[in-house]
Order: structure tokens, then C-alpha cells, then sequence
């Protein structure tokens, strides 16, 4: 195993692993010896991407088949790897869509509470009640740029991605003498299914559309480092510039009318 991990030692738990920026966790968490328990609720696509990590990699995998919307979704996920020592987690799913807030519907507005919110709050409690003591633990959260600076058409998402950041930094200040290792990853535009699913018409040209392996990689680079991090140098700065020179008022402007270019029938 890679030195640089042996210090969570032998397991990591990825939830929503069976695609995009989750599936480039696995990967980049195989090639380093690290032997996967991924959860989602995809088992066509986690089936897949474990029997190809299996093949490729000396390592072995344990599959959740878990709707990680559900309630108790992420007890249930540690309760059934009870015997197993996880020391690193990391958390990929959110509920991600676009539209003007007052169309979305309730239901749509519990998915983004549970799936963004509640589960990976639960999931972390749960991890650090059940880790062992005086042994470092990692833990990687993904936020997004659109919890930095919200903007239009993302609402829910973009307070649920903000929550996350600000969660992330607390505990990382509140944990830092206990060995544990918290990063909320605050992504761009990523290429993911979910993604090229919203169907994004006009992309700024100052932001990346990352690969989603180059996304974990930064992360995963970063943790330990800091509370938060932004993958891709055009981010960074864009954000830099966004965050420290402009009024936030004006920040948000931005934003917003870059999603409204790229979204324009909403």
C-alpha cells in the first residue's frame, strides 16, 4: 500500500461509488492498495466498476446496495461492515438539479435535505463514534463552488453544498487534536452523468469542466492539508477573485448570470 494511506490502514468506505467523481474515488483509492466498501444505489454500475477495480487492482471490495436518501441510511451502511476497521470515508452522493425553487416540489425538496444533508451528518457521527481511539481517520465531504458564492437556479443545492463547507471546516478546527483528517472538496462543473444530464448549453470560459479522476486526485492530495479545497487552478482563481476583491452582492451576480447562459430556458 501507497505510505501516504497506510496511515488509515486498510479499508475506506466511498459512498456513491458507482459513477462519476464517486467511481474516480474508488479508482484512485484502488491504485493505492486500499480495499473499497462502496455504497449506492446504482448496483448495475457498482457491480461493474468493483468487478473491474477487483480485476485490476490487488484488492478486494464489499458492494451496499443502499438508497442513501433513506432514513438511518448511513448506520446502516457502517452496520453492515460492524467488524470491519474503516478509518477513511469518503462522501460523493448529492440530489443535484436545476430550476427556478418555487417549481421544485416537496418531495424534491426532502431528497435534497436528506441526500446532501442528513445522511452524511448521521454518517459522519457514526463514523467517528465507531473509530478506533488514538488512530488517524480521514474523512472527505463534497461541496461545491456553488456553496462558495450561490448562484441562481441551484437554491436548494447550493445551501445544502454550503452547509457541507461550513460543517467540514468546524469539525476540522474541533477535531485537529484528534487525529482527524476533515476536507470539504468544493467542485466545479465536474464530467459526470449528472452533469451532462442538466444539459448545460454555455460553459464560462474561466471555469473548467474537470474530469472527475483529476477532482479526487486534488482532493485526496489536500486532505489533512486544510479544511477545504478547490480543484482546478481557473477555479481557485476565479473564486479567489470572486471571494476576496469583489462585494459579494456583486460575486453573486456573477455567477447567477453565467447560470443563466447556461440554463436559458428557465
Amino acid at each position: 500500500m501507497d505510505e501516504t494511506f497506510s496511515r488509515f490502514g486498510k479499508w475506506a468506505l466511498i459512498a456513491g461509488a458507482a459513477e462519476g467523481i464517486g467511481a474516480a474515488f474508488s479508482t484512485v483509492l484502488a491504485g493505492v492498495g486500499m480495499n473499497l466498501i462502496m455504497a449506492d444505489i446504482n448496483s448495475r454500475e457498482l457491480n461493474f466498476i468493483a468487478d473491474e477495480l477487483e480485476k485490476s487492482y490487488p484488492i478486494k471490495t464489499i458492494r451496499i446496495h443502499q438508497d442513501l436518501s433513506e432514513k438511518n441510511a448511513g448506520q446502516d451502511c457502517l452496520d453492515k461492515v460492524r467488524e470491519i476497521e474503516i478509518r477513511l470515508m469518503v462522501y460523493v452522493p448529492a440530489f443535484s438539479c436545476v430550476g427556478k425553487f418555487s417549481e421544485y416540489t416537496s418531495e424534491e425538496i426532502d431528497r435534497f435535505l436528506s441526500l446532501n444533508v442528513k445522511t452524511p451528518v448521521h454518517l459522519v457521527n457514526s463514523f467517528l463514534n465507531r473509530k478506533p481511539k488514538d488512530q488517524p481517520c480521514g474523512i472527505i465531504l463534497m461541496s461545491s463552488l456553488a456553496g462558495i458564492v450561490g448562484p441562481a437556479l441551484v437554491a436548494p443545492y447550493a445551501g445544502t453544498k454550503s452547509f457541507t463547507l461550513t460543517f467540514s471546516e468546524s469539525l476540522f478546527h474541533e477535531l485537529k487534536d484528534e487525529k482527524v483528517e476533515i476536507l470539504a472538496c468544493c467542485a466545479g462543473p465536474t464530467s459526470t452523468p449528472t452533469y451532462w444530464k442538466s444539459k448545460p448549453v454555455n460553459r464560462n470560459k474561466f471555469i473548467d469542466v474537470m474530469p472527475p479522476l483529476d477532482v479526487a486526485k486534488y482532493a485526496i492530495k489536500m486532505l489533512g492539508k486544510k479544511p477545504s479545497c478547490i480543484p482546478g487552478w481557473k477555479n481557485r482563481l476565479s473564486y479567489f477573485f470572486l471571494t476576496r476583491i469583489l462585494p459579494r452582492r456583486m460575486a453573486g451576480r456573477i455567477v447567477s448570470n453565467s447560470m443563466k447562459k447556461m440554463y436559458p430556458d428557465l
